[in-house]
């Protein structure tokens, strides 16, 4: 008997037939979102919710179609208010939305080869007025310098604390941003004398990667699938995209460049390069960089491809690795 009123009174619950938890789609394939209620309820109005937002309402339970094509890549909670005339309830369920877009891979060809100091652990890279902007990691060696492209040799340098691993940094006018690895700070330079003037906190980032600048927002990656947009004022966090490819999210976001509208992206551990839409986070395509670095130059010592740099008034990629000893400017080959 108690089993019987048990199951009885379960089966009285609403709930979602479509989508299933955590069912993945392509962004601007359509949604069907189906009800699932007892014959014992009637539905007087259902509405409808993305992350929160209304999105429509139905005056009784049919099906639902859902236009994803504007919806944010990433993982979206969905959301019905259902009202049976007496009473709301909310049931919900996350779905997963991917990119549409297969993305090209593109090779490279290399056009110059410019010597690269073999101790800098590359965490961050900008090119600038004919010299590079890098910021060097590890604890007990983080350095932040103005590099000469033909020497590779350092023009300014200063040792950043030990007790910080530097990591991504950017020009901003006349100061340089400087990010650390996982003390949740970031630190500010004059980029003249390379004289530290203040410090700022992350927010909701977990960590500091890369960092680049698209001439109005701070853009941070953290190690996972998320670009991070920054006031360039006050460093506070004002929006995140979520970065995925046609089969799933891309994490390991590391150093970043801004180049003609798009985000390029090293991946951590491999030898690949990605260029994000800054809007959607959708990765349009794929830059392959295997080989880069010839075998015959690889020592002990040698670390990953990480660094890009962009020339826009003379339209040049540059590349390197952590403790590469070059450094290769490159075009890119469909």
């Amino acid at each position: 008997m108690n089993f019987s009123c048990k199951q009885q009174k379960e089966s009285a619950y609403v709930g979602f037939k479509y989508p299933d938890q955590g069912q993945q789609l392509k962004q601007g394939d359509a949604l069907k979102i189906e009800l699932d209620v007892p014959a014992s309820t009637t539905v007087k109005e259902a509405t409808y919710l993305v992350d929160g937002k209304v999105v429509g309402t139905k005056n009784d339970a049919s099906t639902f179609n859902l236009d994803t094509k504007q919806l944010p890549l990433g993982y979206r909670l969905i959301s019905a208010v259902v009202d049976n005339g007496q009473q709301k309830d909310t049931i919900t369920v996350n779905i997963e939305v991917k990119s549409a877009i297969v993305p090209p891979i593109d090779g490279y060809k290399v056009i110059n080869v410019f010597p690269h100091d073999t101790t800098s652990y590359t965490q961050g890279l900008e090119y600038h007025d004919g010299k590079f902007l890098e910021s060097t990691g590890e604890y007990g060696s983080s350095t932040l310098r103005w590099v000469d492209l033909k020497s590779g040799k350092a023009l300014q340098r200063i040792d950043i604390d030990k007790k910080y691993f530097a990591e991504g940094s950017t020009l901003i006018g006349d100061k340089i941003v400087l990010l650390t690895w996982q003390a949740n700070l970031g630190f500010i330079y004059d980029a003249k004398s390379l004289k530290q003037t203040g410090t700022f906190p992350y927010q909701n980032s977990r960590e500091g990667w890369g960092l680049t600048f698209d001439g109005k927002q701070l853009i941070k990656s953290d190690g996972t699938n998320r670009i991070w947009f920054l006031n360039k004022d006050t460093y506070k966090e004002e929006s995140f995209i979520e970065v995925y490819d046609n089969k799933g999210q891309v994490d390991q976001l590391n150093e970043l460049e801004y180049i003609d509208g798009k985000i390029y992206a090293n991946v951590y551990q491999t030898d690949n390069i990605v260029i994000i839409n800054p809007q959607s986070g959708a990765i349009e395509r794929y830059i392959d960089l295997s080989n880069l670095l010839p075998e015959k130059d690889r020592f002990a010592n040698t670390d990953v491809l990480n660094g890009i740099a962009w020339d826009n008034k003379g339209k040049r990629l540059f590349v390197t690795g952590k403790r590469f000893d070059k450094l290769f400017e490159i075009k890119l080959v469909p």
